[in-house]
This record gives C-alpha cells, sequence and structure tokens, in this order.
C-alpha cells in the first residue's frame, strides 16, 4: 500500500517489468528526483517541494526506505543494510553503474515523452547521487545534478575518486555535452567523508567546464543536523538568504532552467 505525501501524487509505474510507487507534483519540463538514505525523507519531500514550484514536472520514484520516515542513526543504518544485499544497487563498483539505473533509464524516457522539451533533469543524492551520471547513456538526460554522490564506497584511491559509472556511460556524458549542450552540477560539503575530495577532481578532469562544482564549507551546514555535514539541499540546509546551502539551491534550480527550459 502506497503512502502519502501531502502534495503530491502516486501512481504505480511499470517499466521494464518492475512496477514501482512514482510520485509526482508540479508542470513543465520533467525532473527526476532520487531520494538519498534512507529514502524519500520529509526534508526530501521539501525539496522535491522546491523542484516543482520553481516549475518542473517532478518525478519521484519510490527506491529503497519508507516515504517520510525521518533521518535518524537507525534508520540510515537499517536502509544501508537493505540496500547492501539488494542486487539492484553494487556499492563498491567504481567503473559500472547499479542495475536499477535501467530502469530509471525507461523512467526518464518515459517522463520525457510525456513532458517534452529539450530532456530531462535529475537530482541524485548520496546513494543515488552519481545515477544521473549513468542515465546521460540511452535515456534524455541532460542536466544531471550530482548532489554528495557516495558510490562507490570504500578507502582505495580508485573508490574514493570512482564515478560508479561505465566508460560507456562516461562516453555517453561526453556525447550530450557536445551534441547537446548537457552541462553537469555537483555539490558536496568539503569535510564529507563519504564524497570525497577526490571525486570532484575526477568529475573536473573528466568533463571540465562542462562540470560545475559548488563545495560548501562544513561548518556551515546546519547545526542542529546529523552529524558529519553531508546533504547540501536537505538535511543540513539552511534555508534562509545568504547561507551557502540556500545558495547551493538556488543555483541548482538556476542550473535546471538553464538547461531544460532553452528550446
Amino acid at each position: 500500500m502506497s503512502i502519502e505525501i501531502p502534495g503530491f501524487t502516486c501512481s504505480p509505474l511499470s517499466l521494464d517489468g518492475e512496477r514501482r510507487d512514482v510520485y509526482r507534483r508540479g508542470q513543465g519540463r520533467a525532473v527526476i528526483v532520487m531520494s538519498e538514505v534512507p529514502g524519500i525523507t520529509p526534508q526530501v519531500a521539501r525539496f522535491a517541494t522546491r523542484v516543482a514550484d520553481a516549475g518542473f514536472s517532478v518525478w519521484m520514484p519510490q527506491l529503497f526506505g519508507t516515504p517520510l520516515e525521518p533521518v535518524t542513526p537507525l534508520t540510515a543504518a537499517r536502509t544501508i543494510a537493505r540496500v547492501c544485499i539488494s542486487r539492484e544497487f553494487r556499492l563498491l563498483a567504481a567503473n559500472q553503474s547499479s542495475p536499477i539505473v535501467d530502469w530509471l533509464r525507461a523512467l526518464a524516457r518515459h517522463a520525457h515523452a510525456e513532458c517534452g522539451g529539450p530532456g530531462v533533469g535529475s537530482v541524485g543524492m548520496c546513494l543515488t547521487g552519481n545515477f544521473g551520471l549513468a542515465l546521460m547513456l540511452d535515456a534524455p538526460v541532460i542536466a544531471p545534478v550530482l548532489a554528495q554522490p557516495s558510490l562507490p564506497g570504500g578507502l582505495s584511491h580508485a573508490q574514493r575518486s570512482g564515478l560508479h559509472a561505465s566508460p560507456e556511460e562516461i562516453a555517453a556524458a561526453h556525447d550530450k555535452i557536445d551534441k547537446q549542450g548537457a552541462r553537469i552540477l555537483g555539490l558536496r560539503f568539503d569535510g564529507d567523508p563519504m564524497c570525497r575530495a577526490e571525486r570532484f577532481e575526477r568529475l573536473q578532469g573528466e568533463f571540465g567546464a562542462a562540470f560545475e562544482a559548488i563545495v560548501v564549507p562544513s561548518n556551515r551546514a546546519n547545526p542542529q543536523a546529523m552529524k558529519p555535514a553531508h546533504s547540501v539541499m536537505t538535511t543540513h540546509l539552511i534555508d534562509r538568504e545568504g547561507e551557502p546551502t540556500r545558495a547551493a539551491l538556488d543555483r541548482t534550480l538556476a542550473f535546471l532552467r538553464e538547461q531544460l527550459n532553452r528550446d
């Protein structure tokens, strides 16, 4: 049974032989919002509402966890434990994406067919943070936002700098950049142990000027939220003018407008 999220409609959607609930809100060009651990938290739903209110049609699939469950050490640990044994995620893979990306590609194609425009935006966070990069292959994603991309996990340099994307997916991103004007936006806190500086250095080296990085000082995160500072636009957001996290949120919405509202 689906859990209601106020302000959103929820419908099951069958794609590639798999059925998932998708929460929708707003009108305009399509933006896929992919939740972070432990799931579609109240903060993630609030972010998705901001995207919809900015003039976009939000498509937010139920990927893991329980919608509107709060962020606590327990809910985070429980979700990660379930994801670890799931066949849909490859937590340590540096050079290949997770199998669930295939379903998300089908969702992007479906959303684009319904909403039109030059392409689709995507916002991935934490475990889903790098998914937007992989979605540039075989899907109309031209505006991926990589918010604190945390996969692959691991301590080696290859894992800390890994993009959780195959060579074919990275090549497709380059092709979209060269031929369709695609761009990539990344966000992280400077002291985030789950999204290290090496990953953004790799993205900058790979995509050059097509990758825009926003790095927020960890001491400017919401001090009331769980440590360490990690979720730039949700849990650790200080939603107040003049705050770096609010500036990051505003820039994300502007990036989506620039990419998706062009003729």
